[in-house]
């Protein structure tokens, strides 16, 4: 078996319920589709409890519109695999449904959720992507469909977006393996996202403003910051055994991708900390925790609160001072000017 699918022009992003790629990953698929390739989105369930007011089947014919009007502003074609919200599980039928979808497709790349998530249907939506990338390509495999695709000759890239607010069940926080700048299309984003009026109306009468644009750009922009640039999408990638492991959106996007917080353009040395910090240690001494701390407030107030540069320049990575600040009680919005 080939690593990956024959080189095509075909994108395939997948989401659990109707915005989830809009407001997780439309920003990178907007920057491949001005590159020429040809995108195709899909949800696994309908959107169907996603009112408080509309029953289940006129929200998700609303919704399904909502999809189809946000995915045609890439061009794109928009399916649904039909099941219902809360309701998204790992079985057979939805496996097949699952692996049609790719033999239909036959993408070149997957984007699709994180296995770590706030809720289950994320979770298993990425599980399904998984399973359905692998067995594609496995000739005797099944899908018990109507007019059955054939089999896909090799295994595409796979890529996971970032968990909502970033955090497992747990709370514990998924770093992502490298970024994309979004900046030059958040306005294709944001209009992608705003085309789910239905959701975006709810939010916007229960907090009286705009909050669910807001909280995208939100997100996207702490992303940003976190590798120098003002809005960003987070991902990891699929590298087990057969998914090919090279980073080929590092090809694609080359001007755009930021591997990891060592290629940002940053000088460090303009960051080196200060000779007159005077850190005297008094004779009733001094815990260790005190200097730390204040090694970490100096740090943090050099960058402005920018806690990507300031663990650069304490020489350990972001998720190492985030936990320090959480033990110190920091909180880097008291840096910011």
């Amino acid at each position: 078996m080939e690593q990956h699918e024959t080189t095509n022009d075909r994108i395939l992003a997948v989401g659990a319920h109707p915005d989830d790629v809009e407001f997780l990953m439309a920003g990178t698929l907007t920057l491949l589709y001005q590159k020429g390739y040809k995108i195709y989105v899909a949800t696994v369930a309908t959107g169907d409890m996603g009112s408080m007011e509309l029953r289940s089947q006129q929200i998700s014919s609303k919704r399904y519109k909502e999809a189809v009007n946000a995915a045609k502003i890439l061009d794109a074609p928009y399916q649904c695999l039909g099941e219902s919200d809360l309701s998204i599980v790992f079985d057979n039928p939805t496996r097949f449904k699952a692996t049609e979808l790719m033999r239909k497709v036959v993408p070149y790349i997957v984007f699709t959720l994180s296995p770590q998530d706030y809720m289950k249907d994320h979770e298993l939506t990425a599980d399904l992507m998984w399973d359905a990338c692998f067995n594609a390509s496995v000739p005797n495999y099944d899908t018990h469909q109507s007019n059955p695709a054939c089999p896909t000759t090799s295994v595409p890239y796979l890529f996971y977006a970032d968990p909502i607010e970033g955090m497992d069940r747990f709370g514990q926080i998924i770093q992502p393996e490298f970024y994309v700048d979004i900046t030059s299309v958040m306005d294709t984003k944001e209009k992608m996202l705003s085309q789910h009026d239905s959701q975006r109306s709810w939010l916007r009468a229960q907090h009286g403003m705009d909050q669910y644009i807001i909280n995208m750009k939100e997100w996207s922009a702490r992303r940003g910051e976190e590798v120098g640039v003002k809005y960003a999408e987070g991902f990891r990638q699929h590298k087990g055994h057969p998914f090919p492991d090279d980073n080929i959106l590092k090809k694609l996007l080359a001007e755009r991708l930021i591997q990891d917080t060592a290629e940002l353009s940053i000088e460090i040395s303009e960051y080196e900390m200060p000779e007159d910090l005077s850190v005297e240690i008094p004779e009733g001494g001094v815990s260790l925790e005190g200097i730390e701390r204040q090694y970490i407030c100096v740090a943090l107030k050099q960058t402005e609160g920018n806690v990507t540069k300031a663990a650069e320049i304490l020489g350990i990575s972001r998720r190492q001072l985030q936990g320090r600040m959480e033990n110190h009680n920091i909180a880097r919005e008291d840096f910011r000017e």
